[in-house]
């Protein structure tokens, strides 16, 4: 019987796994869990450059970092989140904070939006988005502990009522913070907004052209940067045409339909003759719609209609609702921009972006003019 050697042995072996795997040469021969090596040599780079990436080094081109991207996505490779942590001071965790009841969060078409914009962001560069949502002092307290204490490498926020302080305090203690929306009160805080001003002098300047004189408007609540800002917008577009503008034109909300529903029924209530009502949300608009189908108003025959978002419930009212447009998805993406510049340059301070807004006429405002 032939004997084989060691260096026969293998090459009988190499020779048997090249027929079993036939079908499959073409691929690589790869380990189950994906090894920084292997992304590195599938995205054409060192192992070194690879690895700047995951450490957020800015010691690499946009081209290399953007191909290593893509070789962890296909890959599926997962960067030891440990060892990076020690090498980096960071969590690759980025806080969402929304201090709104949950069923309200939930319910209203703009979070999920805003938190599409955000994720898009911040999975391109392999960063985790924790939500957060306190619903009460006790929790914020908690909060303010937790967010401190390191578990994130960064904070965003949105929906701030009020003077809310955690904000600034987080800022004092060297915590990145970026808002969504303009804090109540002037201070040192990165925030990006929308023309909300503009956007609502808009929506009722195009009433006045439509021949409507008797506006009313349901606002947000004016312990927020949007409902004040949007109420601003009614009455700069009411004065500047000339038409009657006193509190009794004007009933606050909180953004929600319940809401924008008993508004609408106290400004009827006061002014049986109104011909046209903004709303400064899409939500409560379709609140007022349910009211004056009650009362049986025509919709834009009787009263006009405007709402603010351009959200999904614009489209699916009767009649179709005309809306302010405002960028959701873009303002969340700016947001994270921003957060995470300030992270690699080590500076938060005070910047602020203001995204524009537009108007969309569909049939509640009488598409540009009274039937």
């Amino acid at each position: 019987m032939p004997r084989f050697g060691e260096r026969s042995l293998k090459l009988l072996d190499n020779k048997r796994r090249s027929v079993y795997n036939d079908g499959v040469r073409a691929l690589p021969q790869m380990s189950p869990i994906p090894t920084l090596e292997e992304v590195a040599k599938l995205a054409g780079v060192s192992r070194a450059t690879a690895s700047r990436v995951f450490t957020a080094s800015p010691r690499v081109s946009p081209r290399a970092r953007r191909a290593v991207e893509r070789a962890a996505v296909k890959l599926r490779y997962v960067p030891n989140r440990a060892a990076r942590t020690l090498v980096t001071g960071r969590t690759d965790s980025i806080g969402l904070v929304i201090p709104e009841p949950t069923a309200f969060l939930f319910g209203d078409p703009f979070f999920p939006r805003l938190v599409r914009g955000i994720s898009e962001v911040l999975s391109r560069q392999l960063l985790q988005l924790v939500l957060l949502i306190p619903q009460s002092a006790e929790d914020e307290t908690r909060l303010e502990g937790y967010l401190s204490a390191g578990h994130v490498d960064g904070v965003l926020m949105v929906s701030l009522h009020g003077n809310d302080p955690l904000p600034e305090r987080l800022h004092r203690r060297g915590t990145p913070v970026v808002l969504g929306g303009r804090p109540s009160a002037n201070g040192p805080l990165t925030y990006v907004d929308v023309d909300n001003v503009g956007g609502a002098r808009m929506a009722v300047e195009h009433l006045i052209a439509g021949r409507h004189r008797r506006i009313a408007t349901v606002t947000g609540p004016l312990d927020m940067g949007a409902g004040i800002d949007r109420l601003q917008g009614y009455r700069d577009a009411i004065r500047n045409g000339g038409l009657q503008s006193d509190g009794s034109f004007e009933q606050a909300g909180d953004f929600g339909q319940a809401s924008g529903a008993a508004a609408m029924q106290a400004l009827l209530d006061r002014h049986p003759d109104l011909d046209a009502v903004f709303c400064a949300s899409d939500v409560m608009a379709a609140g007022a719609l349910e009211v004056l189908r009650r009362h049986r108003r025509r919709v834009p025959q009787d009263i006009a209609v405007i709402g603010f978002d351009d959200s999904t419930i614009a489209t699916s009212t009767d009649p179709a609702l005309s809306s302010v447009r405002q960028p959701i998805e873009e303002m969340g993406r700016e947001m994270a921009r921003l957060l995470l510049a300030a992270l690699d340059s080590g500076s938060s301070g005070g910047k602020q972006v203001i995204l524009a807004t537009e108007l969309v006429v569909r049939a509640s405002s009488g598409q540009g003019g009274r039937e």
